[in-house]
């Protein structure tokens, strides 16, 4: 699958380079620095090895909303901070383009569930595009890897690592669809940190199914779903036709694009449990311990009206919307710049308006910062940025740079290169 274009990023080495990031790791309820000697790392005496970053990519059955934006902009942050030390990075993301959720709107809309999802990627595409953030180089859908999710489920099968349940409704006689045994899995529960209650509590909310007789426990995710009259459906070796359960699909295709063991898995935080605490321990039931993500990062929700913005409550600010009514894109992306992405918010009309002024008081002040004030600018943004990502801290700073306005114009294009090149906001 094709992903935007991204942007060109300034090269700011000719000032030095900013150090590694030190980000919040959920699974071990605190900060690790993203550089060498992280964990137990192969690598861990090249400070210029490739970092791995693998963020979880939308299910496109509607448009990208401020939660989603917030997301992909966070860790847009932290791959240019990374670019910015030295480290080259593979990124990696995932288009979920089969799943229950966009075949019940297909169903409602009256359209072929391949064409929703694919204009909703396009637009997807076209909002990312926008706010300037940089496109994984593995961007990869669900349809697309489905050999490759297939034997990953095989395998598993074979190792006696999963299980497989009847399913009576299946459209031909005698199918069963896939589970994992987690009961083979020892270090289940250790990214999210969740007590098996707080677990089943959420479970059937966010996909699960708790409640499907046959299974070895409550808590097993399904690796892949037998075909049912109406369903789309894959035929693969040694599985009846079917498709892949929601978690097996990012264990795959992450693994398929950044190699075992990489840095960092990332996404919303409402992905703590159960997709990434699922993800990670279908890859060690694969690969062996520590062969996923070595930190998992998560933005917190952003709600609108003291809800959690989300498609399921129909409670959405679309990027968008915003665009088609003439909004600027770096406005946008200032709002969400300014809110830390450890810190839940709710959008207002009044953050924008505040962003659009902001922007335009930067984009005035630019032309009157000083080589001096320039470099400082440069100093403080890196120290902020690798200080678990602060954006509002670094926000501050260039309010203070671009709003001194007693400079002399020499340290313009520096000043200019660095809020792009750290912040991809364009002046």
């Amino acid at each position: 699958m094709r992903s935007w274009s991204s942007p060109a990023v300034p090269d700011l080495s000719d000032h030095g380079t900013g150090t590694p990031p030190r980000v919040y790791d959920s699974s071990r309820r605190g900060l690790a620095v993203l550089g060498p000697g992280l964990v137990d790392s192969a690598r861990a005496d090249d400070p210029h090895a490739p970092a791995g970053l693998y963020v979880c990519g939308i299910t496109p059955y509607d448009a990208t909303h401020m939660g989603h934006a917030a997301t992909y902009v966070t860790f847009d942050v932290l791959h240019r901070v990374l670019l910015d030390g030295g480290r080259p990075v593979r990124y990696a993301q995932n288009i979920t383009d089969v799943d229950d959720p966009l075949l019940e709107r297909a169903e409602r809309d009256g359209i072929d569930w391949r064409d929703l999802a694919a204009r909703e990627i396009a637009l997807f595409g076209d909002d990312m595009a926008a706010l300037r953030v940089i496109a994984p180089g593995g961007y990869c859908g669900v349809v697309e890897s489905m050999d490759s999710i297939a034997a990953g489920v095989r395998q598993l099968l074979d190792s006696g690592a999963a299980y497989e349940v009847p399913a009576d409704d299946a459209q031909a006689p005698g199918s069963a669809d896939v589970y994992l045994d987690l009961a083979r899995c020892p270090r289940f529960g250790e990214v999210s940190g969740w007590t098996r209650e707080q677990m089943l509590e959420v479970y059937a909310d966010r996909g699960g199914d708790p409640d499907r007789a046959g299974k070895r426990d409550p808590l097993d995710p399904l690796l892949w779903r037998a075909a049912r009259a109406g369903e789309p459906s894959w035929e693969a070796a040694g599985l009846p036709a079917g498709r892949p359960g929601w978690h097996i699909e990012c264990t795959c295709i992450a693994v398929d694009h950044l190699g075992t063991a990489f840095d960092v898995q990332g996404g919303g935080i409402d992905l703590v449990f159960p997709h990434h605490e699922m993800s990670g321990v279908q890859a060690e039931s694969l690969y062996g311990a520590g062969s996923f993500a070595r930190v998992y990062m998560h933005q917190e929700m952003v709600g609108l009206d003291g809800s959690k913005m989300s498609k399921s409550k129909g409670n959405l600010v679309l990027v968008s919307t915003l665009r088609a009514e003439g909004v600027d894109p770096m406005a946008i992306r200032l709002v969400l710049l300014d809110h830390h992405y450890r810190t839940p918010w709710d959008w207002t009309a009044d953050a924008l308006q505040s962003a659009q002024q902001r922007l335009a008081a930067w984009r005035a002040g630019v032309e009157t910062v000083s080589a001096d004030q320039a470099q400082r600018l440069l100093v403080d943004v890196r120290e902020l940025l690798s200080d678990d990502l602060d954006t509002p801290a670094a926000l501050a700073a260039v309010d203070a740079c671009m709003l001194a306005r007693d400079g002399d114009g020499s340290g313009a294009r520096l000043a200019r290169e660095t809020v792009d090149a750290l912040l991809g906001v364009e002046l």
